[in-house]
This record gives C-alpha cells, structure tokens and sequence, in this order.
C-alpha cells in the first residue's frame, strides 16, 4: 500500500469514529500484522491518545500513532544500544518535524485552536458538526501520509 492509501484510510479510519491515534495505527494494519500485532490489540493500545491523551490536549494523537507504528518497525529493543536509539530518535524528530511543518504544531489544543488545559474527559458525539469543525481528519491523513513516505522502499 502506497503513502496516499493510508492517507485516505487513516481519514476514513476518523470518519468512521476511531481516534486520532487509532485512525494512523490503522491505516497500517497490514505492516502491524507483519509484526506479530492484530489489529484489536493495536486499537486497544492506542485508545488512551485520542484528544491528545485522554482529551489533555497534549500531544496530538495523530502524532502518538504515527510514532508508535514507527517504534515497531524501526524501534530498538536493547536499551544499550547508544546508536539505535539515537537513530530513531532522529526519525521521530524528522516525521514529527515534517508533521509540525505541514500542520503548524503537534500539540492537540493548538492544532484545534483550544485555550491550554484538558478538555472534560467525555468525547463529543461525532455529529455532522463535529466534523466540519474538526480538522482531525485531515491531520490523521497527513501523519498517515508521512509515515508512509518514510516506510515505502
């Protein structure tokens, strides 16, 4: 699957109710199960991010999800490993860069325009209303999209 494929399934993936964090992950179900993840358990482990975790609107959740599918493929395991770990953490400074360059931030309130501070813990109802007024769908695409890019051969 090419970086415009996850692109459109990650803004399907928002549309169709999942989280920001989920929507990403999603998009990449098939590279999940090349490493051992079904999708269930991907969904479950990244539910705690939406609304930039737990609806704080910290770090958006299109982001975390991007970052966590980085970790699997590329993540290292051995917390010795001086120059792995320096490797991936300049990916994730690239993508999230990238990301932060195409979307003006990687925090969840700016990117929503929100005044700083958690948001109640209740999700909204997803209503034709919440998304026209959300641009979530769009950033899910572009952290699926970037990701993507950064994975294809």
């Amino acid at each position: 699957m090419d970086a415009a494929e996850r692109e459109e399934l990650a803004r399907k993936n928002f549309s169709d109710g999942c989280n920001c964090a989920q929507s990403v992950v999603r998009a990449f179900d098939d590279v999940l199960a090349e490493h051992g993840i079904d999708p269930q358990t991907a969904a479950r482990m990244v539910s705690p991010f939406g609304g930039g975790m737990g609806r704080m609107r910290e770090v958006c959740g299109a982001v975390s999800g991007m970052l966590l599918v980085l970790g699997l493929v590329e993540g290292y395991v051995d917390p010795a490993a001086y120059d792995a770990k320096k490797d991936l953490y300049e990916k994730v400074q690239e993508l999230a860069g990238t990301f932060k360059d195409e979307n003006g931030s990687i925090i969840c309130r700016e990117l929503l325009g929100l005044d700083a501070g958690p948001s109640e813990a209740a999700p909204e109802k997803r209503t034709e209303a919440y998304y026209a007024s959300r641009p979530c769908a769009d950033l899910c695409a572009s952290a699926a999209r970037i990701l993507g890019g950064h994975l294809q051969p």
